[in-house]
């Protein structure tokens, strides 16, 4: 088997079986924000495209890219469909002609002759863009995960396709906190540095469990080629981002687990894997060309920034012709006002006011009475600052995800009073009829988890409240406070409340506690 790293998610795997195309992406990506890094654009992209099989693992865009595939990718090849709740995805591809799909089935193996494969969805509201997905490959000769974004809550089942040799998976940062919030520098540095070592926390545990013999960091960071973003590249110019590369990561994880063989995977990178056997060379980039986008990294994004403004440039032309304040108000009125009153949940979870100033549209989200109407003055939770031509794009797209275009892009600012509202972030990327129902009932089944575990001193509910993890594997207890490792969430077992964000408490009590109750009830 031979993988090669197409750069950023992407890989390019051939088997006996037959090739497959993960995740290709030139870019840029949401709003001309997101570049791969390093610069692939001197891949072989008419090879790469003449593939057997095009999986694309979600619908986030630095994973999808529409204009590359029109490009380089017949529209008669076979799509590897991952099994979600919602067509979104589906019906982004026949959109641009792919319409030869293989459905397929959650954790359930596919054969074409030597090539057997098996597709892992994630579908929980916080997973991508409602969806992420994970691939396992085995042709006989090698296995591979390609875990790629996804955080896979049943590994025992993932990992009961075959044993991988080679793990390829996300060690850096997908997000836009705490880079575009409204806080005190110190505050930004911080929290920064909290993200970073809890991405590392949760790669550290996937690598553990997975237990493969070689590991390959992939799937970010960007490039921020934008002036006003260049300087959140990394961990920042004023140490207040949150993006760790590969070579970063690699230094941690020997510090961590110093007998794991862990290798850079970047653009051009080709690995062979033949009956336990592995090597690893690059056919794209020198060695010293890589150790100097590594350690003269600044240099280098210069470089990459002053010679590509053109593409961003490109890429803003694109864009909407801004809507007057009058004629935006209404258009989201009308598209969203109708969601709101089928959100409940969603709506008794944000609990309060959202603003949001749009070039001169000011205007306020009223998530318990579910109104859109012109800002008053009320008091609200969160308040948004984002460019209007943005959100003129997407209301003329109707993008129903304004986390997987907006959000990502980071151009935009945001502040807040309290913690973190997952509800919030949730609707907003659920602009769907069909999305808001599924994550409605999602959240309703939730509410069923009557089994209880006991960790340490403490009985608590064996399901983690946030996405189900077992917390009998992912949970870890000091000093009263329970963490699940895989997103670092906390709760504190004396009040079940949680503390990372608003919602989601958690049912626990003490062991002593429970003894007493039983010591003096009624006989």
């Amino acid at each position: 088997m031979r993988i090669t790293g197409l750069g950023h998610a992407g890989m390019f795997i051939e088997t006996l079986g037959g090739s497959i195309l993960c995740d290709p992406v030139i870019g840029p990506s949401f709003f001309g924000s997101w570049f791969p890094f390093p610069d692939n654009r001197g891949l072989d992209w008419e090879r790469f495209g003449n593939a057997d099989f095009l999986y694309v693992s979600h619908r986030h865009r630095d994973h999808f890219d529409p204009a590359l595939m029109q490009r380089h990718v017949p529209k008669d090849i076979r799509v590897l469909l991952p099994e979600y709740p919602t067509d979104d995805l589906e019906q982004d591809l026949r959109r641009i002609g792919y319409d030869n799909i293989i459905h397929t089935q959650a954790g359930v193996p596919l054969e074409f002759g030597d090539l057997k494969l098996m597709i892992t969805p994630l579908r929980a509201p916080s997973d991508g863009p409602i969806g992420d997905s994970s691939l396992s490959v085995d042709d006989g000769t090698a296995s591979i995960l390609n875990q790629n974004d996804s955080h896979p809550l049943d590994l025992e089942k993932l990992l009961g396709f075959s044993k991988p040799e080679a793990y390829f998976t996300q060690t850096s940062g997908a997000i836009w906190w705490p880079m575009v919030y409204d806080l005190p520098h110190a505050a930004k540095q911080n929290f920064a540095k909290l993200k970073r070592d809890a991405q590392n926390k949760r790669a550290m545990y996937y690598i553990e469990k997975v237990d493969a013999e070689h590991v390959f960091p992939m799937a970010g960071p960007p490039m921020f080629l934008r002036e006003e973003l260049f300087r959140y590249n990394g961990f920042g110019l004023e140490d207040d981002s949150i993006f760790t590369d590969s070579r970063q990561f690699l230094a941690h994880m020997a510090q961590e687990r110093p007998d794991q063989k862990g290798y850079e995977f970047v653009a051009g990178t080709v690995v062979e894997i033949a009956r336990g056997q592995l090597s690893v060379t690059q056919s794209l980039y020198t060695e010293a060309e890589i150790d100097r986008m590594y350690d003269d990294k600044w240099t280098y994004l210069a470089e990459q920034r002053d010679s590509r403004q053109d593409e961003i440039v490109t890429e803003e032309a694109t864009r909407a012709a801004v809507l007057p304040p009058a004629e935006m108000l209404e258009a989201i009125r009308e598209w969203w006002e109708p969601l709101l009153r089928r959100a409940r949940t969603i709506r008794n979870g944000v609990g309060g006011n959202v603003r949001f100033r749009i070039g001169e549209l000011d205007m306020v989200v009223d998530f318990p009475k579910a109104k859109v109407r012109e800002y008053t003055g009320e008091e609200c939770i969160y308040w948004y600052t984002i460019p209007a031509d943005l959100v003129s794009t997407n209301i003329a797209d109707h993008e129903i995800d304004w986390s997987n275009s907006i959000f990502l892009s980071m151009q935009f600012e945001v502040g807040r009073s309290g913690k973190f509202n997952e509800f919030l972030t949730t609707f907003l990327k659920c602009l769907s009829r069909d999305r808001i129902e599924y994550v409605e009932n999602w959240y309703a089944e939730q509410s069923d988890q009557t089994e209880d575990a006991q960790l340490g001193e403490w009985v608590v509910q064996r399901r983690c409240p946030h996405l189900r993890a077992d917390l009998t594997k992912t949970g870890k207890i000091e000093d009263g406070v329970l963490t699940c490792s895989l997103h670092d969430w906390k709760w504190d077992l004396a009040s079940g409340k949680c503390l990372t964000t608003q919602g989601h408490p958690i049912r626990s009590h003490h062991i002593e506690d429970a003894l007493f109750r039983e010591a003096v009830a009624p006989v």
